[in-house]
């Protein structure tokens, strides 16, 4: 190797040096007796409780939260994808055949089409008069397998396996898709015979370019596989087409907007409502299929900030906190892609925001002061696992800060009242199992009335059947994904940042450089926030910090249930995580805030976030699909071979 080539192994080193060495600082500081600390954050007596203030936004926190959220959502919706896809459909759904006349004779080199719902495959033929025909065939190395395709050819068929040209799998929807012939064609009519695997298969548009590769203006021509020329791209990619996952849920979002029955039932409707609403406001194109998500993310940030200045009540620490949520990779990346882990993560923040709302009322609040918080903490719960799983599986946190929270009002209720602490008590669990357990419930079985509908059965037995058969598939199913996958990854390389899931790679059509992009965390977030998680546990013990412990718990519960789950697991699994590793990196930024009587602590603390924002510009081509040169991707971002870029 040259010596250029281990320049890149300085930047995870400098990283870890630093972060280490921060943390280094932060324990020093903490051998300071605690008397001399601000008061804010005393041991509270008794331990663990968490009846305190609640800090309100005051004037000076619009600003930096405006700034950030404003940057961030640049960032993320820049070329976030294609506005301009086909919208007309041909459906050869029947088995039709359909003939479309050229104006004039064309020669052809390839072919592009893109596909829309349905599957199965069409066959494609051409002829110069109209009477005599040739069809079109996949010529294989092996006839016997399906996938081994090496190219097309206009033919009889003699010698090559009789299979239709232009194929619509599952896998294949919504996408721009080529067909390059072995040697250019003369076309003046063409005749596609469709042949659909369960009564729907639409086409949306073709696209022909002649010997020179370039496309043939049919702009003029009258028929619906021609009547959107203008939105046929320079090139097929990711920004014009579905990818990883984007090939079920959008699919599923167009479903239900047509009122057809899903094809992907693995995870709750949800979610996948959420990304219709974007597909009716821009059309089902890239960027209408990715919009609410990327829109949830940037919504993400003031919940965030409001929550961390609640929980800490310093502008610096909100801002710092919220930039390193910004700034971290998965939070964009997953976000931009057009499936459900978004809605997921951003109801969770809503119901952890809410639940700490009402932990934080003292002992003796009124029944009615307790209900609000309690009721949208349920409502989000509720929301979001009709949205993912993920919810469900991160919920027992919740269970466990309720019942912690519940005893210690309990416990502390104000003596000369203790008469109505009995009755208090029962009006909270009694209204708990309203918020927790059947609005919940409602919530979840009515996100399933898109399946009632494309079912033609929408009685309450009916729907009650739907979902109930749903759970059933969805465990089976879930507990059955044990397929290996390159870029699959366990919970103990998440940590670690360890294994990225690549979502996208393009590194033939421009020599000398590549477009890829993927899912995992910045360095800075991951590392630092998994050392701040240690010491938040380690706090919350030494110096009874509710806060701590809300935090530490809220992060073991969003991974411990990864642990048991024996199906395979991708990086994007870690999302939920990055939530409390944020909050943990806060609350270690305001434990030295808290102490500035004895320490500077800005240049530390800035030079966190300021890390995190660099390691941000750094990677940002990589989370966001810029071309760019080989070398840039060898020497500056693949800080370890287990990185795919």
């Amino acid at each position: 190797m040259r010596p250029i080539d281990f320049v890149v192994y300085l930047f995870p080193a400098v990283t870890v040096a630093a972060l280490f060495y921060f943390f280094a600082y932060y324990w020093r500081v903490q051998r300071a007796p605690l008397a001399v600390c601000l008061t804010e954050e005393r041991p509270p007596r008794p331990p663990f409780s968490f009846a305190g203030k609640l800090h309100p936004m005051t004037r000076r926190d619009v600003l930096p939260l405006v700034l950030i959220t404003a940057i961030y959502a640049f960032t993320a919706f820049a070329n976030l994808g294609s506005l301009s896809s086909p919208q007309s459909v041909l459906d050869l759904g029947g088995n039709e055949t359909h003939t479309v006349a050229l104006p004039q004779p064309v020669l052809v080199s390839k072919l592009w089409y893109h596909t829309n719902l349905g599957t199965g495959s069409c066959q494609v033929e051409i002829s110069s008069d109209g009477e005599n025909w040739l069809s079109l065939w996949q010529r294989k190395d092996d006839p016997s397998d399906a996938d081994a395709v090496t190219g097309y050819y206009w033919a009889d068929g003699t010698g090559y396996s009789p299979s239709y040209a232009m194929t619509q799998k599952y896998n294949q929807l919504y996408k721009w898709l080529e067909i390059e012939l072995d040697n250019p064609q003369y076309v003046s009519f063409l005749r596609i015979t469709g042949d659909a695997d369960k009564g729907l298969l639409e086409l949306g548009e073709l696209a022909l370019f002649d010997e020179t590769g370039s496309l043939v203006d049919l702009s003029g021509v009258d028929d619906p596989l021609f009547d959107e020329q203008d939105t046929i791209p320079e090139a097929i990619s990711w920004y014009n087409s579905t990818y990883f996952d984007e090939i079920y849920h959008p699919r599923t979002a167009q479903e239900h907007i047509q009122n057809v029955y899903p094809y992907e039932i693995s995870h709750p409707p949800l979610g996948k409502l959420i990304i219709s609403l974007g597909i009716r406001m821009f059309g089902m194109c890239p960027f209408g299929w990715r919009f609410m998500g990327t829109a949830f993310g940037v919504a993400m940030l003031p919940l965030l900030y409001l929550f961390l200045k609640n929980l800490f009540g310093r502008t610096v620490v909100a801002a710092c906190g919220t930039i390193l949520f910004a700034a971290d990779f998965m939070h964009l990346t997953q976000t931009r892609i057009g499936t459900i882990d978004t809605y997921g993560v951003f109801f969770i923040l809503l119901m952890y925001y809410f639940m700490y709302r009402y932990l934080a009322l003292p002992a003796g609040a009124s029944f009615r002061r307790c209900a609000l918080p309690l009721f949208l903490s349920g409502l989000f719960w509720g929301i979001g696992a009709a949205s993912k799983w993920t919810v469900i599986y991160g919920c027992a946190g919740l269970v466990v800060l309720y019942f912690i929270g519940l005893y210690q009002k309990l416990r502390d209720y104000p003596a000369e009242r203790r008469q109505e602490r009995g009755g208090w008590c029962l009006k909270i669990l009694a209204f708990s199992v309203l918020c927790f357990v059947l609005i919940p419930a409602v919530i979840y079985v009515l996100s399933y009335i898109p399946y009632a509908q494309a079912k033609g059965d929408t009685s309450v037995g009916g729907l009650l059947k739907i979902m109930w058969d749903n759970q059933v598939y969805m465990f089976t199913y879930h507990k059955g994904v044990t397929d290996s996958h390159p870029y699959s990854s366990r919970w103990y390389q998440w940590i670690f940042d360890i294994r990225p899931i690549l979502y996208y790679l393009d590194n033939t059509s421009v020599p000398g450089y590549k477009t890829a992009f993927g899912a995992f965390s910045n360095p800075v977030v991951c590392w630092g926030g998994l050392l701040a998680v240690i010491a938040v546990g380690i706090q919350a013990v030494r110096r009874h910090s509710a806060r701590a412990l809300f935090i530490f718990i809220g992060y073991l519960s969003q991974l411990l249930p990864w642990l048991l789950i024996g199906r395979i697991t991708f990086a994007y699994h870690y999302f939920p995580s990055i939530l409390f590793l944020v909050m943990a990196l806060a609350w270690v930024f305001n434990d030295l805030a808290r102490r500035e009587v004895q320490t500077n602590w800005r240049p530390a603390v800035y030079g966190v976030t300021g890390g995190a924002v660099a390691l941000y510009a750094l990677f940002y081509p990589v989370l966001v699909g810029i071309s760019i040169p080989l070398w840039y991707s060898s020497h500056l971002l693949r800080w370890f071979p287990s990185w795919p870029f």
